[in-house]
């Protein structure tokens, strides 16, 4: 019998792990960038054309966010998500023949350099980006940035700052730009932000002060800043729920090691039914994020579908916390060691507030209730 061809996906989802198979597990996020970058991995993400002329394919997407979370590092992992999922995807669809977008472009997407988007505002809560305060003047020969930008992934050693700055008042959607500032452009000042969760994300808080660039430094056109973030505002909620499969699947792995190592009444934890079904009830819970991810992976990626975006993105926050609260507990004292699971559950808060905090993405899902109700009864 012939043997039937791999899926494409199927095909490109060892290329991840091979390319950081010669990375050392204690490498900063930047050399695990540039080992994906100078294998390939970053140029072929995006393979296919979508309504914004670049898609993920969700198949590569898993494996790359599979890959670099099995080195568990969740700081790292971060980095990379939201460079993969985020910067790059934004600065792929904006970018001309040439120019410095188009460099940062090449440099990023080949692993030479990194970017962090810095969209987060000091002036106005996370989730409300239409209030952030951050300005830019585009006059006829330059852009005069003014802002601050807080708890930025990657800030503090990316290359390029991709900012979304107010060129006029108002909260209306076309009042937002993206400016490419380089990281070391004068009145550009960057401190590490003050935690100790997700280290190896270097997280900042930048400020931006009288910054001038060329005019070309501008990401695509002027008052289209807001519209080109939600377009692919979906990918980084798809990319979030597949992280939080792979993160819940790790570390349920470890607790299943642990459990059967581990003896109460002369038997191991792992034959204690009190404990077989706790545990049985996180396997259920995190096969069906990943059934959700499988299901609605290509609608959110290459036909923008924001209200299956914000089912991903609601079920990881709600899956990643009670499962990773279940296996801290059933690890019991050693739950509590550095880098633990009870370390690790803290961390992976950010699936519950990173790219919008879970209660206003069920609103969204709310919205779209009849449309779900439909799909679920045909």
């Amino acid at each position: 019998m012939l043997q039937s061809e791999p899926a494409p996906a199927a095909r490109h989802r060892p290329r991840a792990a091979t390319a950081l198979a010669g990375v050392p597990e204690d490498a900063p996020a930047t050399a695990v960038w540039a080992a994906l970058g100078t294998a390939g991995v970053l140029r072929d993400l995006f393979d296919r054309a979508g309504p914004t002329g670049v898609a993920p394919a969700p198949g590569r997407l898993a494996d790359l966010l599979g890959a670099v979370d099995a080195r568990g590092d969740n700081g790292v992992t971060l980095s990379v998500l939201v460079q993969a999922a985020s910067a790059l995807p934004v600065l792929a669809a904006c970018a001309p023949e040439t120019g410095p977008v188009r460099q940062a472009l090449d440099q990023v997407r080949s692993g030479a350099s990194t970017a962090a988007l810095a969209a987060t505002d000091g002036a106005a809560a996370g989730s409300d980006l239409a209030g952030l305060g951050t300005e830019v003047t585009i006059g006829q020969d330059e852009l005069l940035l003014t802002g601050t930008k807080r708890w930025i992934t990657t800030a503090c050693t990316a290359d390029w700052l991709l900012v979304l700055a107010r060129h006029r008042p108002g909260r209306h959607f076309t009042s937002f730009t993206w400016v490419l500032v380089p990281a070391t452009a004068p009145g550009v000042h960057i401190r590490p932000a003050d935690t100790d969760l997700l280290t190896g994300a270097a997280i900042g808080h930048i400020e931006l002060t009288d910054v001038r660039l060329p005019l070309d430094h501008v990401v695509g056109r002027p008052g289209r800043g807001m519209a080109t973030f939600a377009q692919h505002m979906g990918t980084e909620r798809l990319a979030g729920a597949l992280w939080a499969v792979a993160l819940t699947s790790r570390v349920l792995a470890d607790t299943k090691e642990g459990l059967t190592c581990r003896t109460a009444d002369g038997q191991s934890l792992w034959h204690h039914d009190a404990v077989r079904q706790r545990y049985a009830a996180c396997l259920v819970q995190v096969r069906q994020l990943r059934a959700l991810c499988e299901s609605l992976g290509e609608r959110v990626a290459h036909r923008q579908d924001l209200a299956a975006a914000a089912l991903l993105k609601s079920a990881a926050g709600l899956v990643a916390d009670p499962v990773l609260a279940a296996c801290a507990q059933l690890q019991g004292a050693d739950g509590f060691a550095r880098g633990g699971a009870q370390h690790i559950r803290s961390e992976a808060a950010v699936f519950g507030i990173g790219g919008g905090v879970t209660e206003l993405v069920l609103g969204a899902v709310a919205d779209h209730a009849d449309t779900v109700l439909t799909e679920l009864r045909s």
